[in-house]
């Protein structure tokens, strides 16, 4: 059995004990909830939330170590193929009533069939036992070392499977077509964490209160109001009038505007990234987009240049698709910028003269980077080699549409993690058949684009451990940066503004902003 073992004391996790505040903690943000169902939510403020109103069976403490949550212990098999948590016999459910195992299954079987977009953390799940009512025994399709990391993501959310199945929830295989309980999910929760939904005005605001019946040390806050600010100048402003006590989408150029002896500001580094892509099987494509062709564009730009335009040192550079932070993520050169070089491969790939190429992408700014304003700067880049670019913002749902349907010849966009796990990456940027960016990449229409060492050291990574596994993944991560499909570009830095009084903010790669332990 693996060395996974961990026996929990409620102070193993557990924030410090505070005096409890009456008054609400405001936090101003672009609210983009996609749903407040925990297994149908998928966002940055549905990570805040699921993790404030339900609990997941481990989590990251603040080295992103994993530690107990619902489960007081937990072991794997050798190769990494079971799964066994012990659930702690003390957790109860915001009714009062205990989280028990056939909980725990009846969620997971109902994150998996809903099919919604978090469904693919159960994919390898082959079955769930439940031998007693603290015991849960997990089978995988096939190894996955990534398992525990997974089970400590918010969007795992244990509910509880009785009131949530009066109210129309399903796990069964057809949930998808006959769960009717989202809309319930609006004005009612059922979790197991120290918040509870109190209101949710969509466009307005998102209000938690404390639970009072909550197992572990009651949260210090009596209620929470995550407050509709849609961008980074107005946030501000809440916050230097003392009508918010957190800003969480302050850009660069705004923190700087910023003054006041109560208001503090700290920049620490995030795993978010923004990058360009490529789709050599996109329909509007005026040449073939060769390996030399794409070896050409990721020479013609200028990434240190880039980067100062952009965030300067608010951020860094990064090469693969692997956030620097997580297994298997640092250690990758440089990418070279060399105009002469990228000019003689268009050269030996018949376009000495160049070529027009469309660049659809997003019209937003994300994490303080203007995406309009960063594909001037690549066009800019992209001339020096005789390429042109004509740029087109859209919408956000109109650039999905386009991307997974003919494809985009060049985008760009950014990601941010699902849970504190590498293979995610792998799963949704590697050259292997049927992954997100295969497809968009138009592996259908163009197979030379898939990369079959990619599937491989994904096998051989899941059924290892420990720095093996970060090897292996790293390994992955440079053949991604050989295909030329994922040009990574900047990891912007995360801005946490807020007011000298409150305490306890930080950063969570598995739950973004942990309410938990906040007070002010």
């Amino acid at each position: 059995m693996l060395a996974a073992v961990l026996l929990a004391t409620s102070a193993f996790w557990a924030p410090a004990t505070f005096a409890q505040d009456s008054k609400p903690l405001v936090i101003a943000r672009n609210i983009d909830l996609n749903s407040l169902d925990p297994h149908r939510a998928f966002c940055d403020t549905c990570q805040i939330y699921n993790s404030s109103v339900y609990e997941s069976l481990l989590t990251l403490d603040k080295d992103n170590k994993l530690i107990p949550l619902l489960a007081s212990k937990w072991e794997g098999n050798a190769d990494q193929t079971s799964f066994t948590f012990t659930l702690d016999p003390a957790a109860k459910f915001s009714d009062g009533s205990p989280v028990e195992a056939k909980d725990v299954k009846w969620s997971w079987e109902r994150l998996k069939n809903l099919k919604g977009s978090a469904s693919f953390l159960m994919d390898n799940v082959a079955s769930i036992e439940t031998p007693d009512a603290h015991t849960v025994v997990v089978k995988m399709v096939a190894p996955s070392s990534e398992f525990l990391n997974i089970s400590a993501a918010p969007y795992t959310a244990v509910v509880n499977s009785k009131v949530a199945s009066e109210a129309g929830a399903k796990a069964d295989a057809d949930a998808s077509t006959t769960d009717n309980a989202e809309a319930w999910f609006l004005a009612h929760s059922a979790g197991s964490a120290p918040f509870v939904l109190k209101s949710y005005e969509p466009n307005s605001e998102l209000r938690l209160a404390r639970n009072d019946k909550y197992w572990r040390t009651a949260p210090a806050l009596s209620e929470v109001v995550i407050r509709q600010t849609k961008d980074a100048v107005a946030q501000a402003q809440m916050l230097q009038s003392g009508t918010a006590d957190i800003a969480m989408q302050i850009d660069p150029d705004t923190a700087k505007t910023m003054t006041g002896s109560d208001v503090k500001i700290e920049t620490v580094p995030s795993y978010n990234f923004i990058y360009v892509a490529l789709s050599p099987g996109a329909k509007a494509n005026k040449v073939p987009l060769t390996p030399e062709v794409r070896e050409a564009i990721s020479l013609g730009l200028d990434r240190p240049s880039i980067l100062d335009f952009t965030i300067g040192s608010e951020g860094q550079l990064i090469s693969a698709p692997i956030p620097l932070g997580f297994p298997g993520g640092s250690g990758f050169e440089a990418q070279p910028y060399d105009v002469a070089k990228a000019k003689e491969l268009l050269a030996k790939a018949g376009h000495a003269d160049g070529f027009e190429m469309e660049a659809a992408f997003p019209g937003m700014n994300v994490y303080g980077v203007d995406l309009s304003l960063l594909m001037q700067k690549v066009q800019q880049d992209l001339a020096k080699i005789n390429i042109k670019l004509d740029l087109q913002p859209i919408p956000f749902a109109n650039w999905r549409e386009r991307v997974n349907g003919d494809g985009i010849p060049m985008t760009a966009v950014f990601y941010a993690p699902d849970y504190y796990g590498t293979s995610q990456y792998v799963d949704y940027f590697a050259m292997t058949k049927g992954s997100p960016w295969s497809r968009r990449a138009g592996a259908e229409r163009d197979p030379s684009v898939l990369n079959p060492k990619e599937a491989d050291l994904y096998k051989a990574a899941l059924a290892a451990s420990g720095d093996e596994a970060a090897k292996l993944w790293h390994q992955a991560g440079e053949e991604m940066i050989k295909d030329r499909i994922i040009l990574p570009l900047v990891s912007p830095n995360l801005i946490l503004a807020y007011k000298s009084d409150v305490k306890g903010v930080r950063y969570s790669a598995c739950c973004n902003l942990p309410l938990a332990e906040l007070s002010h």
